[in-house]
């Protein structure tokens, strides 16, 4: 009987000693959503890093991927507001598009680019109007997400939705390669504007 006991109790032991590893390794990954490398316990992995990325990429986007003009003033704000509180940049902004061909003579900047989120964007759209003959109104009306302007010849759909300078150049022209021109009319843009500040002395 002692003996039967005896090995009975050996059996529990081992198999208790068997079993503590596996209880470990459960108390590690379980009930932990998304608690692998990086994940910090938060669902899909996403900890902290993706959460930063994502914001430095919206923010990204106030400078060049869609704002453009730079780091300067006139990349965070309203069109109306940058050129109705600064004259100077105004006028010197105005001629040089004009110089260069880009705007009629008579033109008001302030009407032209009403509508846009900040005046890099509105100038990018003017050189890619320019770089590409497609028609200003219509990639305004595409980037802004207002109807065309009465008259203007745009293709249906225009305007129903608010889209980016490369997905508006893609849907207005659809030989060309959106996310290039839009990256070239970005550094078009950024210069017209941080040599007009410069001539102007409204530079931040």
């Amino acid at each position: 009987m002692k003996r039967t006991i005896a090995i009975a109790a050996a059996l529990l032991v081992i198999l208790w000693l068997g079993a503590t590893p596996a209880l470990a390794q459960h108390g590690q990954s379980g009930n932990h959503p998304g608690g692998g490398p990086g994940g910090t316990g938060m669902p899909g992995g996403a900890g902290m890093g993706g959460g930063a990325g994502a914001a430095g990429s919206a923010h990204g986007s106030m400078g060049n991927a869609g704002g453009y003009g730079g780091g300067n003033h006139s990349a965070a704000s309203s069109p109306t507001n940058v050129l109705s509180h600064n004259t100077k940049l105004d006028s010197t902004l105005t001629s040089k598009l004009q110089s260069q061909g880009l705007l009629p003579k008579g033109t008001d900047l302030k009407t032209a680019c009403a509508g846009f989120k900040n005046l890099g964007q509105c100038i990018a759209a003017i050189h890619v109007s320019h770089n590409r003959n497609i028609s200003f109104d219509c990639l305004k009306a595409d980037m802004t997400g207002q109807a065309p302007a009465a008259g203007t010849s745009c293709p249906a759909g225009t305007g129903s939705k608010k889209l980016s300078l490369g997905s508006s150049i893609q849907a207005l022209d659809p030989q060309a390669n959106g996310k290039s021109e839009a990256k070239t009319a970005g550094k078009q843009a950024d210069a017209d504007i941080r040599d007009s500040e410069a001539e102007s002395g409204s530079g931040t």
